[in-house]
């Protein structure tokens, strides 16, 4: 990411793309104070609400609020928060009942009970490094649309017999990046992807260009110091950044109006 000039910001905040009606802006908890599952539709996804997903790890919860409203008002609706602290689920829970325009999201999911406190928390969608048998049955039973971890064609083949098609490539660069993405395209051209890890913005158009790549997952919209700072604008900035990344996509590129028709979980 080096290197990488930033270009000027608009004025004012972009507006984010609309939800998917699978993907509304309805409690999934409904307040009743019981770990509710959230509905989904069969096809229900996350991979089209915009070319970045923004990896959150957040230290503290009061910080989940302001950093959700820049990322959306920057044109990144769909916010993936790491349960790497404990801070995560009481950050989830406050952009659930403060930002209802934020499809928010747990990441590092990497238990069954895990995929019960987030969507207790309020979770939209459920994103792991890797997945065993035990998960991602939890994954498939939560409600809500997910991307299971993948790195190896073998791993893609599993999840299709299971009727998955959607999953989270990581570590992406570790793991042959744009190349082995390419070579899966081919014969397994029914899966979609979410490249993650060690993408920047100069790395995201390559992959945005890949026809089995819906989005990709990065961090170079949250830098450390506008996170200790609490520069939100400069995050919202950032964010408007990697939204115009759509433009890199195989939608634009074909000149397809709307989204790409996903095959859900």
């Amino acid at each position: 990411m080096g290197g990488v000039t930033r270009a000027a910001s608009s004025p004012g905040p972009s507006t984010p793309p609309p939800l998917p009606a699978s993907l509304g802006r309805g409690d999934p908890r409904e307040r009743t104070g019981a770990p509710s599952k959230p509905s989904a539709s069969p096809t229900s996804s996350v991979l089209g609400l915009a070319p970045v997903i923004p990896v959150v790890v957040l230290h503290d919860a009061a910080d989940a609020v302001p950093l959700a409203r820049a990322l959306v008002a920057g044109g990144l609706p769909a916010i993936e928060v790491t349960l790497r602290t404990p801070a995560a689920l009481d950050a989830i829970r406050a952009v659930t009942d403060e930002v209802p325009e934020a499809v928010i999201g747990a990441g590092t999911v990497l238990t069954p009970g895990q995929v019960e406190a987030a969507l207790t928390a309020g979770s939209r969608f459920l994103v792991s490094p890797g997945w065993s048998p035990r998960l991602l049955g939890a994954m498939k039973d939560s409600g809500v649309p997910f991307l299971p971890g993948v790195s190896t064609a073998s791993e893609v083949v599993t999840l299709l017999e299971e009727g998955i098609t959607e999953m989270k490539f990581f570590p992406a660069e570790a793991a042959g990046g744009t190349a082995y993405l390419k070579s899966l395209a081919a014969p397994l051209p029914q899966a979609r992807f979410c490249p993650t890890g060690g993408i920047g913005l100069a790395s995201a158009p390559d992959y945005l260009a890949l026809p089995n790549v819906g989005c990709v997952g990065g961090t170079w919209m949250l830098p450390d110091e506008a996170l200790a700072t609490k520069d939100w604008d400069r995050v919202r900035r950032l964010a408007q950044e990697a939204a115009a990344l759509a433009a890199c996509g195989p939608v634009a590129r074909t000149g397809t109006s709307g989204p790409v028709a996903r095959t859900g979980t």
